[in-house]
Parts: C-alpha cells; sequence; structure tokens
C-alpha cells in the first residue's frame, strides 16, 4: 500500500495533468502517455496482483538496500589502504549456513502468496456468464454461447497496412455506430470495429483458443492474460467493477502483424448488456445469468 501512495506521489510531481486527468463519466484501461505505474486496476483479480506487486516491491527494495550496504562496508572497510594486511582464514560455518537458509526463507514468504494468486487467477468457482474468445492471425472473434451471441469478428481499425488518414477516419465513421462509448479521440493502433461487450460485476468465465498460432488474450487493467493455443481450450476469468472501456492486446509475438491485434471490451450494466445482446440475437435477452455447473 505504501509503495503505491510514493507511486501516486511521484505521478503527480513528474506529470500532474495525467495523475489529475478528470473523469469523463467512465473508466478507460488504457495504457497513458509518460506513464510510469500499473495500468489502474479494474476488477479482483488486478486488485489481488496490484498487492502482490506492492509486497514484492518492498522485498526488492531491502535486499537491494542489504547488498548495498555491504558493498559499501567491503569498498571502504576492507580495501587495501584500510587493511593493508587481509585475513587468512577461507571459512565461517555460521555465515554460510545464514546465506544459504535467508533466501531459502525469502522464497518460501514469496512462494505461499504467488500460489495463492495464481490459483485465484485460474477460474471462478461460481461463473455467471461464459466467453469464448477465439484468436486469428490478427485479430479476434468472440462467443457468448449462454446468451446465444454467435461467434463474431472483432477486427482492427488499424491493421498493419499501409492506410491512408482518410481511410482510417472512414473506418472509424463506419465503427463508431456499434460502439456504446464513443472516444472523443480514438486511440490509435487499440481500436476495432466490433468491440465486445460485457456486463460489471458479473462474473464471466473465460475460454480461449487460437486458429493458428500461439496468441495471448490479455487486458491488463483487468488483470487478464491467457495464452490461446491451438487445439486447446484454455480457462481464465474476470469480473469488472466500473462500467467503460478497456484495452488490451496479443501478448505472444504471434506474427508480422502482431502489434495490430487489439482487444477492446465495453462494460456496461446487465440492463445494457441484455438491450445489446437483443440486438446481436434478434431475440430477448436472459435477464438473469444462468448457473453454470463447474465441469
Amino acid at each position: 500500500m505504501l509503495a503505491r501512495i510514493y507511486s501516486f506521489i511521484l505521478s503527480l510531481l513528474l506529470f500532474p495533468s495525467l495523475a489529475l486527468a478528470q473523469d469523463n463519466g467512465y473508466a478507460v484501461g488504457a495504457p497513458v502517455p509518460g506513464g510510469i505505474d500499473l495500468q489502474e486496476a479494474f476488477s479482483p483479480v488486478k486488485h489481488r496482483m496490484h498487492d502482490f506487486h506492492d509486497f514484492m516491491l518492498v522485498i526488492i527494495i531491502a535486499i537491494t538496500i542489504f547488498v548495498m550496504i555491504l558493498l559499501l562496508i567491503v569498498i571502504f572497510r576492507f580495501n587495501a589502504k584500510a587493511n593493508p594486511k587481509p585475513a587468512n582464514f577461507s571459512h565461517n560455518t555460521v555465515l554460510e549456513i545464514v546465506w544459504t537458509a535467508v533466501p531459502v526463507l525469502i522464497l518460501v514468504v514469496v512462494g505461499i502468496p504467488s500460489m495463492q494468486l495464481l490459483y485465484y487467477v485460474d477460474k471462478t468457482p461460481n461463473p455467471e456468464l461464459t466467453l469464448k474468445a477465439t484468436a486469428h492471425q490478427w485479430y479476434w472473434s468472440y462467443e457468448l454461447p449462454d446468451q446465444k451471441v454467435e461467434s463474431f469478428d472483432s477486427r482492427p481499425i488499424w491493421d498493419g497496412t499501409k492506410q491512408t488518414k482518410e481511410q482510417i477516419d472512414a473506418a472509424l465513421k463506419d465503427a463508431m455506430p456499434n460502439w456504446i462509448y464513443n472516444n472523443e479521440k480514438p486511440l490509435r493502433l487499440l481500436e476495432v470495429d466490433n468491440r465486445l461487450v460485457l456486463p460489471v460485476n458479473t462474473q464471466v468465465r473465460v475460454y480461449t483458443t487460437s486458429t493458428d498460432v500461439i496468441h495471448s488474450f490479455a487486458v491488463p487493467s483487468l488483470g487478464v492474460r491467457k495464452d490461446s493455443v491451438i487445439g486447446r481450450l484454455n480457462e481464465t476469468w474476470l469480473k469488472i467493477e466500473k462500467e467503460g472501456v478497456y484495452y488490451g492486446q496479443c501478448s505472444q509475438i504471434c506474427g508480422t502483424s502482431h502489434a495490430y491485434m487489439p482487444i477492446v471490451i465495453e462494460a456496461v450494466s446487465k440492463e445494457k448488456f441484455a438491450e445489446w445482446v437483443a440486438k446481436k440475437t434478434g431475440h430477448a435477452a436472459l435477464q438473469r445469468f444462468p448457473h453454470i455447473a463447474q465441469q
């Protein structure tokens, strides 16, 4: 917690315009120019990741200070001028036991919360909704089987080809009617034509796979990152806490257009989500999400 407070104070000093940016009415989970900290957390998983990061930061700082002190002692106390006659012993049993045991204890202290976090991230025990994300070179397809939303493609506005400003503007103009939140300044390389829409405060089970090479479904502000592997169905989960737009990208080097494979999630209320489902499917959406029994 202290580490995050220090980081926020530093961001105020170095980038006050970013730290004090006005709220536009909805959250935007995306990288910011000159950002020096982790993206803001908007999910329980991401909050736990921040807590683990801060915990590790304290340990790392303590080890760094300790090693620095030892180096300074060696430099100033045991140099040739200050210590012209060196000691003639080569072993110290107690010291060797200590410098072996202490790292082991540090690894145990780090390993326990690390394994707890990995287990927590793996899967949710009570999913209310299922999302299937399928990766292609180089775009995503999404399917919501519980709501009978058939697979639809989400393709990047910036696709890596030689596009003129007029072509980009035309693509954005065609895509914006499909968006619930229309950004005043679309984020370059991060926008798509068809955004994925999910309800807030809902445990969403995420299945991801691939049709060609290894990709990775990653949305940093939600703490989601899962490899999409051809022939496999990998599982993770997310629960979005605030309505808004959340950006991610494929985080595996999957080919020449790897940098042009964004992920955009619009988080809305359950009522708006039901309206979006009805628009996608042409029939009334389920107002209450069915409980999905654990497989």
